[in-house]
């Protein structure tokens, strides 16, 4: 089940009021209220010990979780694998904190694609076989994000697992290329940017996926900061740091974010502008 991004606009007192009724309705603890709190507390994420205690709300419903609809069990998964990935957000670097959260992040993601039955049903042929049957663009997304980003922290286990990552981004650009921002176009075009063509890189197909993104959503911050990072510089074999491609691109595209509007994106667009000010600080330093 996708959703759309809640919308700070949105008046205290009636989430109040919406948050008491679903307390008095379910009653204390149930997995409702349990939703219901952690929905709330969404809604103020940008707080680090708002989000943790969001991911605390769902994952106290997951022994009942079975009890719950289809719709709904993939909802909670869902927003637990996206909550695990922003969980990372605040610290500097990825931390072994951090790969713990991209851990649970990528299984919760997981576990919500094999609600699909075709697609747990496919598995047994291999993951990427079982990706073709996959329709939750939520899931396909944060799953692949999570899972990058442990490639990441381990080069080595990356490149033998950066064929699925691809595969869930691509399946997601399939299903539904506009959410969260046509994000998935974005991560998946840094990949293709980044990889070797012996692992299925390509920097042109990657670029256009990147500026393609910014087409999809151009208040989605993020993807200019992924422009600027993953085609401003330049990187080796693992990942590394050696140069830079276009000085000129990473300053245009990273002083419009600093200039843009928060807008609706307000996590997401915050951590963008907190991005583009590291990353013009990395280009000076390799600059001056």
């Amino acid at each position: 089940m996708i959703r759309a991004p809640r919308s700070f606009a949105l008046s205290s007192a009636i989430l109040v009021f919406l948050f008491a009724s679903c307390t008095s309705v379910a009653g204390a603890d149930s997995p409702i209220d349990l939703i219901a709190q952690a929905d709330f507390l969404y809604l103020t994420r940008h707080i680090e010990q708002d989000l943790l205690q969001a991911i605390d709300r769902l994952e106290a419903v997951l022994p009942d979780l079975d009890t719950l609809s289809a719709d709904s069990q993939s909802y909670v998964l869902n927003r637990l694998s996206q909550l695990c990935y922003e969980a990372t957000t605040f610290s500097d670097g990825d931390t072994s904190e951090d790969g713990k959260l991209y851990e649970k992040g990528k299984a919760y993601g997981l576990q919500s694609l094999r609600l699909n039955a075709e697609f747990a049903q496919a598995e047994s042929d291999g993951f990427n076989a079982a990706v073709a049957f996959a329709t939750d663009a939520a899931a396909l997304h944060w799953a692949a994000s999570n899972w990058g980003k442990l490639c990441g922290m381990n080069p080595i286990v990356g490149l033998m697992q950066q064929d699925s990552v691809l595969a869930l981004f691509s399946r997601a650009v399939e299903v539904y290329p506009s959410y969260w921002g046509g994000s998935a176009s974005s991560s998946l075009g840094s990949l293709l940017i980044m990889s070797p063509a012996a692992l299925g890189g390509d920097k042109e197909a990657g670029l256009a996926l990147v500026e393609n993104s910014i087409a999809l959503d151009p208040s989605y911050l993020p993807n200019r900061v992924t422009l600027a990072e993953y085609w401003g510089f330049t990187y080796g074999y693992f990942g590394n740091l050696t140069g830079i491609r276009d000085a000129a691109l990473i300053e245009r595209e990273l002083q419009i974010v600093l200039d843009a509007e928060i807008g609706d994106w307000t996590f997401w667009n915050r951590n963008a502008k907190q991005s583009a000010e590291t990353l013009l600080q990395r280009l000076h330093d390799m600059t001056d």
